[in-house]
């Protein structure tokens, strides 16, 4: 066995090497070995190697000798040109336990404290290690007994799970628990209400609005959820139908959701950001029986009229051949009168004059575990809105699953996610993960979650920067969900903002959308969390439904910007350009091998398109369009996308979009977007303009660009900056040079590269020139 012994400051211990190397190591993972579980080359369902793990659940002391040039291989590092205090550059990874602030950059590796991983769901990396071992071996008899704690009408076939994620032997498909009868809603609400749950609150309402707040009871939700289920089927809303639910954070938008769920009717919602013309292109695509919506919302000061941009949409579906029969709009006084509301009669209708009429109690649809349960748009490279497809049963256990591991979620907990329901996040981690644990939730109406835009970008300081830190103290949340973008807007405005609150209620925080910068992580633990809340920082898509790559908060040290290992059945490999897969050490593309149960099915009305996109680049994997890094330690570092698709603020905007709504401008020639790194969105959208011959270059010009991207889009795609391009980088074929624009972009003009192949090398210095222009 290794000698142990206790560091200096007796607050971790130190391992020899079973080889004779004295250095120390941590001992919470495999000597010389990777502490993410590899896959066995002989074996096809794979496995985890042997660990080495100490009983005291208590930290071990690393060297600088074990991450000295870590940050060197990541591209994530800081961009921020002012740092504010906690922030800081990583170049050690030294051990520090929780409650004790890092202070400086020499303290960068995060272990639990033995309190927390004492009471933690998973408490130890062995424990982990046994429970993703058998769900590798064993996926159908691990996710069986997961999905048993759940009610089923009818169980499932015998066959857990088929799979063929391989396009070359056949057509891809997953089926999880088919033949297993069930509902979502009824799992949500009903089971939870048995279990003697109905008098717990549900859901926390905070409006834009100090002091305009609400609250609701799992009995009551369930009550509303029926009657807007039953004016559903009133109206003629049946099992398989679609609905487009175009409503900011209002409570009525997880109603719903559910109430959708509840007669097996098939919601699609759209972010209440998008323009009209978007909202037109998914009302086209899925043919939806009925649009809910509201007559408007204010963020911070500004009023958005929400049903106007509806009206718009549905005249452009029209145009299309696609008429929409109803139009459900719930008054929000608080944003606009209803005598101020336009109103077509015959399609308009107040949800307030009518849903309430409806009984409060609904019969549930049951519905195979296989049947659609919502579809999600997506940008994609195509720059057509991608119709991602999620089934029910094995989405639902997936992500309750996910919810309750990555969070270590306890029923006392407050969890407030600051997500809207308009991206997948709203989805899983406002909506269904918290509500199957029969979590308390809040939802925030006072700001979208990754916005951008000047003309929200207000409103999470409304009234001012500190709102956050008011409701955390005023609902007492235990567990707090938001994005890079978010954190990074609040480093700005200064720790004053936060310290003045209280926030010790916290206990579990949690990032998501994007890779998180480590001096933005830094902050958010130092100053947020007060040195001694662990930090989720979870990767997946809004095609995997849940979390994939998670730290599970009381397992293993965390590394700030770490992503660190996979959840429970997620087999993440990363190959090289020829799809080779690549052990220890490396940087590469990210795959998963094999099915999970929360995967998307396909593309709505385009499965060619679906295989395309995600299982044809390598074939026997789901190509995620990531790319990764692994370090010695087997920390996974996730570092963007590698595909025409942005990550801005946690939205993933295709370039082709962005690049079509700019063509689209009378006096613009030609258009290529890229991606460059932003201070606060992690991703900025950098577009290079070329005008019609004889166009002038000027502000006037320049804003109506960006306006023509606002209107078609919406204002979350509005270029950070608009480059004037004489001509664009292309070689002799007409292929635009992309890597070339992103160095120029960036002004990294040193890594340019070779240019001669470029039909017109001396593009390249023009656009130089121009660059501040």
């Amino acid at each position: 066995m290794p000698e142990l012994a206790s560091n200096k400051r007796n607050r971790a211990l130190v391992v020899s090497d079973l080889s004779g190397d004295s250095s120390p190591c941590l001992c919470s993972v495999p000597l010389r070995q990777n502490l993410f579980p590899q896959r066995r080359s002989s074996s096809s369902s794979g496995g985890c190697r042997d660990w080495f793990v100490m009983t005291t659940g208590e930290a071990a002391a690393a060297s600088p000798k074990v991450g000295g040039a870590f940050c060197n291989r990541l591209r994530h590092v800081e961009s921020m040109s002012l740092q504010p205090s906690g922030a800081g550059r990583i170049s050690h990874l030294n051990a520090v336990i929780l409650g004790e602030p890092l202070e400086s950059e020499e303290n960068d590796l995060v272990f639990p404290s033995q309190e927390f991983s004492s009471q933690a769901l998973v408490s130890s990396p062995e424990q982990y290690r046994n429970m993703y071992e058998k769900s590798i071996e064993d996926p159908a008899g691990f996710w069986s007994e997961i999905a048993s704690q759940f009610y089923w009408k009818e169980k499932w076939n015998p066959e857990v799970y088929t799979e063929n994620i391989d396009v070359r032997k056949g057509t891809v498909k997953f089926e999880w628990f088919k033949g297993g009868r069930t509902n979502i809603s009824y799992n949500a609400l009903d089971r939870n209400i048995e279990a003697g749950n109905g008098g717990k609150v549900a859901i926390y309402w905070e409006g834009n609005d100090l002091g305009d707040d609400g609250r609701l009871t799992y009995a009551e939700l369930l009550e509303k959820v029926c009657q807007l289920a039953n004016y559903l089927k009133h109206v003629g809303v049946r099992k398989g139908d679609a609905v487009i639910i175009y409503l900011p954070m209002l409570t009525e938008l997880p109603i719903a959701m559910l109430a959708c769920a509840r007669i097996g009717a098939v919601h699609s919602v759209v972010f209440a950001g998008f323009s009209s013309e978007s909202l037109s292109q998914r009302i086209i695509d899925c043919k939806p029986k009925a649009v809910i919506t509201c007559n408007a919302v204010r963020r911070g000061s500004k009023p958005i009229h929400l049903k106007e941009i509806v009206d718009s949409a549905l005249r452009e579906s029209v145009k299309n051949g696609v008429t929409v029969d109803l139009c459900l709009t719930f008054e929000n006084k608080s944003a606009m009168r209803r005598e101020d509301t336009k109103w077509q009669d015959g399609r308009d209708v107040w949800w307030q004059d009518v849903v309430p009429l409806f009984p409060t109690k609904c019969d549930v649809e049951w519905v195979d575990a296989e049947d659609p349960l919502f579809l999600l748009y997506t940008s994609g490279s195509t720059g057509k809105p991608k119709g991602v497809l999620h089934t029910t049963g094995g989405y639902m256990v997936y992500t309750a699953t996910t919810f309750k591991y990555a969070f270590d979620y306890k029923p006392s907990d407050v969890y407030w996610c600051t997500a809207d329901c308009g991206w997948i996040t709203g989805h899983s981690y406002v909506t269904y993960g918290p509500l199957l644990n029969s979590a308390t939730i809040v939802v925030f109406e006072g700001f979208i979650l990754l916005i951008q835009c000047e003309q929200f970008i207000q409103a999470p300081n409304y009234p001012d920067a500190g709102r956050c830190w008011n409701i955390v103290d005023k609902y007492k949340v235990t567990i707090f969900y938001t994005a890079p973008t978010l954190v990074r807007s609040l480093m700005r405005e200064g720790d004053a903002y936060v310290t003045r609150y209280q926030r010790k209620s916290l206990r579990v925080l949690g990032s998501v959308g994007e890779p998180i910068n480590p001096s933005a992580w830094r902050w958010f633990y130092n100053v947020v969390g007060d040195s001694r809340c662990p930090i989720s920082d979870t990767w997946w898509q809004t095609e995997t439904g849940g979390f994939m790559i998670t730290p599970l908060p009381g397992a293993w040290p965390q590394k700030p910007g770490s992503a660190t290992f996979p959840f429970f059945g997620v087999q993440p490999v990363i190959v090289d350009e020829k799809g080779n897969e690549i052990e220890g050490e490396c940087s590469g593309y990210l795959c998963i091998k094999n099915s999970w149960p929360g995967a998307f099915r396909t593309l709505y009305g385009d499965h060619e398109r679906y295989e395309t996109t995600y299982f044809k680049p390598f074939a026997g994997y789901y190509f995620t369009g990531d790319g990764c890094s692994r370090d010695k330690d087997g920390y996974i570092w996730l570092t963007g996308r590698v595909d025409d698709v942005i990550n801005v603020s946690g939205h993933r905007i295709g370039t082709a979009e962005v690049e079509s709504a700019l063509v689209s401008h009378p006096q613009c020639a030609e258009a290529a977007v890229v991606g460059v790194d932003h201070e606060i969105k992690g991703q900025g959208i950098y577009a290079f303009v070329t005008l019609v011959e004889g166009v002038p270059y000027s502000e006037e010009l320049r804003k109506s660009l960006i306006s023509v991207v606002r209107n078609q889009i919406g204002a979350f795609a509005a270029p950070d900056k608009i480059h004037w391009a004489p001509g664009l980088p292309k070689t002799r074929s007409g292929k635009i040079m992309r890597r070339i624009l992103r160095k120029i972009a960036s002004r990294q003009l040193n890594e340019l590269g070779d240019t001669s192949t470029l039909a017109d090398p001396s593009v390249v210095e023009q656009l130089i020139s121009l660059g501040d222009c």
